[in-house]
């Protein structure tokens, strides 16, 4: 469940600050507590999609002070529905959900949303954070985080929404970039190969904005890192490769025998110009 650091000053308990909650005779089956109050624009909004509702008034009671509203639903199509029907400025979504697993939701926010989701898995298990990387979660955390860190991967994948929303380019902006057969327009946040639509990630597209802006050149993981998701890294980090290889599997590409994407051993990733 949700491990507190140290120094962390929560303790599991109510928090000042936080919204009053009704006595339950209960509390492990205790309903998030949603705002009483008019959503304020200053503060952030969050949507929980757990079924374990515990842990979604633990996230509630230490996020609202931060500045964060917190509403739960606390099953796949009820996650799905809300996620697509209201506006939130993040997700934390489950994998294991009742009614449709969270890579299910997971793909039904794609469909209408570029909303950022933080996926929560319950041992942390690789395939996991593969599958949910792969088809559009922004970042992942295993049920065992501390809340520290829960707030600082939040606050990373909004910002870096918020600083894309900023940097698109305005209507009189030259946004397309073309690398062959590729053409990646970054103002209608769209890439195409062969005049064919690519079915990309907001990571996925990024990353290959990024990769497109720099063809001919080598960049390395940490500049992406750095780049596409505007927060700092563990040198070990390896998400950015699982969004590459998915990346490279929509492009067609073999990274043995690569035609786009070469993987430059020790140093990084490179786009290949074939005009150079």
């Amino acid at each position: 469940m949700l491990r507190k650091c140290k120094s962390d000053s929560y303790s599991g308990g109510p928090v000042a600050g936080s919204w009053p909650v009704k006595k339950v005779m209960n509390p492990d089956n205790a309903s998030c507590p949603e705002p009483s109050t008019a959503a304020d624009p200053s503060r952030t909004r969050i949507l929980v999609i757990d079924d374990d509702r515990k842990l979604c008034r633990l996230i509630a009671d230490y996020l609202s002070p931060m500045g964060y509203d917190v509403s739960a639903a606390h099953s796949g199509p009820e996650g799905a529905e809300r996620a697509a029907d209201e506006s939130w400025h993040a997700v934390i979504l489950d994998v294991m959900l009742p009614g449709m697993d969270g890579f299910e939701v997971l793909k039904r926010i794609r469909r209408v949303s570029d909303v950022p989701v933080l996926m929560l898995t319950a041992r942390g298990d690789e395939s996991d954070r593969i599958v949910g990387l792969e088809i559009g979660a922004d970042d992942y955390l295993p049920k065992t985080f501390s809340t520290r860190e829960l707030l600082a991967r939040l606050r990373a994948v909004t910002r870096r929404a918020a600083t894309r929303a900023a940097a698109k380019p305005g209507p009189d902006a030259a946004p397309e970039l073309v690398v062959g057969r590729l053409r990646v327009n970054t103002g209608a946040h769209i890439a195409m190969l062969d005049d064919q639509p690519l079915e990309l990630t907001p990571v996925e597209f990024d990353l290959l904005t990024s990769l497109a802006r720099a063809r001919g050149r080598v960049k390395s993981r940490e500049q992406l890192l750095e780049e596409i998701r505007d927060r700092n890294f563990d040198v070990f980090d390896r998400s950015i490769d699982v969004h590459i290889s998915a990346l490279r599997k929509k492009l067609g590409d073999d990274p043995k025998e690569p035609r786009f994407i070469r993987t430059v051993r020790a140093a990084g990733y490179m786009l290949i110009n074939p005009d150079a």
